[in-house]
């Protein structure tokens, strides 16, 4: 049966991501001075203004202005009614609640029974992650994702080296592909949006477009003469970034991660310290499923924890397979139970979180970067046993 399947992407000078990467930004600064900092922070921009907001409890001194000044200058945002250098930047931070304190630092089971290190942390909230992973592309992520990230980043690449150098930070990208089955068959619509300056032409913009970034991006086996390519469809893109509309820490989760292709709890990453798992079982989420993925367990799996706030174990771990398991559901479930520790505390410690990696996941996706410790697949002899047994 054919279907069709599509997924976006946004540039890093997209409104929403700016703040992303200035939340993130943050929380790296602070990491690399206080790794056993607690941190929720949020940031929300628009025209001529950024707020930081939320909560630091932590050692050091972050000067939060400069870190999210340095940022937006990176990202582009060095002229207009949106310049790093000119707009304000406004600070609203407090200390974590002692009532969440209470139970992330000593989790249900350490006051119960003797305390273990692993005990020490309980979950910094109630909630649902979702991890996934399938054997469309090298990377153990559906290619509609994939293809959309990568087609923003390259949107990013050319303005930077100045190859088109009439191109501004924000951007989207959109791509639908074609399935037979599960198996891809092509690329039915692509649709790129780039903020642009008021020099060039449309047709130029288009024709640019076509040749330095979607050509040198997608496959071109995966193209065809029925494959639609719709380049600034409103005809006209100068206006963007916090200018042409806000931006929230938080707002593109979909973005961040799958592309819509499986669930999604509700939480958001950026800002957060790897104490809440919102953040952090996420990321092991997605480390489990592609371990059994690359282990041949299935060939696509989605990996759904729960938590209660201030307990270290999760409350309830649930495969789903979509039919492709070599073994049932419910055994890959047990195995997951057995071969990983979901508590906060080993969570961190298995993928090495409290340390400054975050700015790299707050644009173009959490997940399918290889350099992140989340997307090693090194269980995968472990886990490939139990074909055997």
């Amino acid at each position: 049966m054919r279907t069709f399947f599509t997924s976006e992407s946004v540039t890093e000078g997209h409104p929403d991501k700016v703040c992303d990467q200035i939340s993130d930004s943050v929380l790296d600064y602070i990491l690399e001075h206080d790794p056993m900092a607690h941190t929720a922070i949020e940031c929300c921009a628009t025209t001529g203004m950024v707020l930081v907001m939320g909560e630091v409890t932590t050692s050091c001194y972050a000067d939060i202005l400069s870190i999210a000044r340095r940022t937006i200058r990176e990202i582009g945002y060095t002229k207009g009614s949106f310049s790093a250098d000119s707009l304000a930047v406004i600070t609203a931070i407090h200390e974590q609640s002692p009532d969440i304190a209470m139970g992330v630092n000593n989790a249900l089971e350490n006051k119960q029974a003797a305390g273990t290190q692993e005990n020490q942390i309980g979950a910094g909230d109630q909630g649902m992650m979702f991890g996934y992973a399938c054997n469309e592309t090298p990377e153990l992520m559906p290619m509609p994702i994939m293809l959309a990230h990568k087609l923003a980043h390259r949107l990013a690449q050319v303005r930077k080296c100045g190859l088109l150098k009439y191109l501004r930070p924000d951007g989207k990208t959109q791509v639908t592909v074609e399935y037979d089955g599960k198996k891809v068959v092509r690329v039915d619509t692509i649709v790129v949006s780039a903020q642009h300056d008021d020099k060039v032409t449309q047709e130029q913009l288009a024709k640019d477009i076509q040749k330095y970034v979607i050509a040198e991006i997608v496959p071109k086996e995966l193209l065809d003469e029925n494959t639609k390519i719709f380049i600034n469809p409103t005809g006209r893109f100068e206006i963007g970034g916090p200018e042409g509309d806000s931006g929230l820490t938080g707002r593109k989760i979909i973005v961040d991660t799958y592309g819509g292709r499986c669930a999604h709890g509700g939480g958001a990453f950026s800002g957060k310290d790897p104490t809440k798992v919102d953040r952090s079982a996420a990321y092991m989420a997605r480390y489990i499923c592609k371990n059994m993925v690359a282990a041949g367990l299935a060939d696509e799996m989605e990996l759904q924890l729960a938590y209660a706030i201030g307990v270290a174990h999760p409350v309830s771990v649930f495969v789903n397979t979509y039919g492709t398991g070599k073994l049932a559901d419910d055994a890959l479930a047990e195995i997951v139970k057995k071969e990983f520790d979901l508590r906060p505390y080993a969570i961190i410690r298995t993928l090495d979180l409290r340390r400054p990696i975050y700015r790299n996941t707050a644009a173009y996706g959490h997940f399918g970067k290889e350099e992140l410790p989340w997307e090693r697949t090194d269980r995968t002899a472990d886990l490939a046993a139990y074909l055997a047994r």
